[in-house]
């Protein structure tokens, strides 16, 4: 019987793959409902004998029946150029096996890791871990074997590991592909991190708008409890909070506290969920621990990449972009090979504006800048930063000061309140960026019409005066700030101000005036 493959990635079933599957299915057809290969702009995507069609609609189910519908064939997947040019470890599954099934995850190498990472023991899956040079995948990029080893060595009879998977910056869906289409990766990651640290039980803690991730994982968990025991491991759900993306407000949230940042020290690796001894690494760094712990894997893991960023990193490509979807590829890549030649450029044709990459507190990458290769160290010298790896498009109708104030405005609503950079800066900021924009300011020539209205006077401080008070106040709330939301929201907002003066103020002189003033 030949066997049709479809994605339940939660990005498919919104397009209507579970409609497809079930008419396929009352065609005769057995159908397999897959994880997702990543190449969302063709989702909902129909796989037959390794063919693919997308994207597809009920209205075509026929004639892919029949072996038609040659206007939406992409050919053979595997040989997709969106596909070939990855080099795919932590989705090394996708699009190829059911997200839950255990013949699948171990026939394609599952649980291998972990075998072998309970032959070693804890001090030689710590040095792998560290060789391989994996760096946490959410933010900082902070190495995972020193985190590992530091929690290895810290006192107490009780330590646990937390998945960071509350997956919250715009333009990002890897956590949340991974946790739909390969389950069984990242708990087999949380095993082996237990296995080094001498931890347990582990905590996945995710936002509640991930139903199919929540509801994956459980079914998941039931089904390998006895190959991952005595390590145990539970999904906690939380409210959606920004902020609990930051370790320890989540590790505050775990244990049913308000969600606010705590200061550090004691780091969470020392004194972390109920006081204890806690490895917290996001669903990224977890589920790429067991290809490395395979044999030879950490060898073959730090081959790749530049510098100090080792590895490969699925980057996520969004906004308004051609071909959006998951791209895994090792460290150098450029910003502009991403969006101009496998993302295709903007949907709308129209040219490319500016790249917000890390998230909704990352900084606006002008096209001059294209030429920066993916590496953590290139974007902190850039004044940007590579967070999470969403890669978010904006064309030439995109308003720079209009999304700078958006920055402030986001901090301002997520922020935990606790430290006063971000909680008062934040709204401080949106009042000197409607200030600045209340003059007149023009587009092509044409006077564009103020969108800011009952703007707070500027008490007869001029254009250039206001933009030194938002850099100071920049200053401020990035070396004040407890944590990192009240630390980057200045990148968002001083890049727009360098990059897109004129979307700002009538006169883009005044501004480049103004920040040489304030340096």
């Amino acid at each position: 019987m030949t066997i049709i493959k479809i994605s339940d990635d939660a990005l498919a079933r919104a397009g209507g793959a579970d409609a497809l599957a079930s008419a396929f299915e009352k065609k005769g057809f057995e159908v397999h409902r897959t994880s997702s290969w990543g190449m969302h702009w063709l989702e909902p995507l129909v796989e037959i004998n390794g063919i693919g069609w997308g994207p597809v609609t009920l209205s075509r189910v026929d004639e892919i029946a029949d072996g038609g519908a040659d206007d939406i064939c992409v050919g053979p997947i595997a040989a997709h150029p969106f596909i070939t040019g990855q080099t795919r470890l932590t989705f090394a599954r996708a699009g190829k096996t059911r997200p839950l099934s255990l013949e699948d995850y171990e026939a394609s190498g599952g649980w291998s890791g972990l075998t072998r990472a309970r032959q070693i023991g804890a001090e030689r899956i710590v040095e792998e871990v560290t060789a391989s040079g994996l760096r946490g995948r959410g933010g900082a990029g902070f190495p995972t074997g020193i985190k590992w080893k530091t929690v290895l060595g810290a006192p107490g009879p009780k330590k646990y590991i937390v998945c960071n998977a509350d997956e919250g910056d715009s333009g990002t869906f890897a956590d949340r592909m991974a946790m739909e289409g390969d389950p069984f990766a990242l708990i087999e990651g949380m095993a082996i991190a237990g296995e080094a640290v001498g931890a347990d039980q582990g905590y996945i803690y995710l936002r509640s708008e991930y139903p199919d991730a929540i509801r994956k994982l459980n079914a998941a968990l039931k089904l390998c409890a006895d190959i991952i025991a005595p390590f145990k491991c539970e999904v906690r759900v939380g409210a959606g909070a920004y902020v609990c993306g930051e370790e320890t407000s989540l590790l505050n949230s775990l244990e049913g506290k308000r969600g606010e940042v705590r200061a550090k020290p004691p780091l969470p690796a020392l004194e972390g969920f109920l006081g204890r001894p806690t490895v917290v690494n996001n669903v990224l760094s977890l589920a790429a621990v067991p290809h490395i712990l395979m044999q030879g894997g950490a060898a073959s893991y730090a081959e790749r990449g530049m510098g100090r960023s080792k590895g490969t990193m699925p980057i996520q490509l969004a906004g308004n972009i051609k071909h959006g979807g998951l791209y895994e590829v090792a460290f150098g890549i450029t910003l502009g090979e991403l969006v101009n030649d496998i993302g295709g450029g903007t949907a709308s044709g129209r040219p490319v504006k500016a790249v917000q990459v890390g998230g909704p507190l990352g900084a606006y990458i002008h096209p001059d800048q294209f030429d920066i290769p993916f590496d953590y160290e290139a974007f902190t010298a850039a004044d940007a930063l590579i967070g999470h790896a969403g890669v978010t498009v904006f064309d030439d109708t995109a308003d720079m000061g209009e999304m700078a104030h958006f920055a402030m405005e986001f901090c301002s609503a997520e922020s935990c309140g606790k430290c006063t950079p971000c909680r008062i800066g934040a709204v401080r900021g949106q009042e000197i960026i409607e200030r600045i924009r209340s003059g007149g300011r023009k587009r092509d020539g044409v006077e564009m019409t103020p969108q800011i209205h009952n703007a707070p006077k500027n008490e007869g401080r001029s254009a250039a005066e206001e933009i030194g008070l938002l850099t100071d106040l920049c200053e401020t709330m990035k070396f004040g700030s407890l944590c990192a939301l009240g630390g980057f929201t200045p990148y968002p907002v001083m890049s727009a101000l360098r990059n897109w003066p004129e979307d700002f103020v009538g006169d883009p002189a005044a501004i480049a005036n103004a920040l040489d003033a304030a340096k």
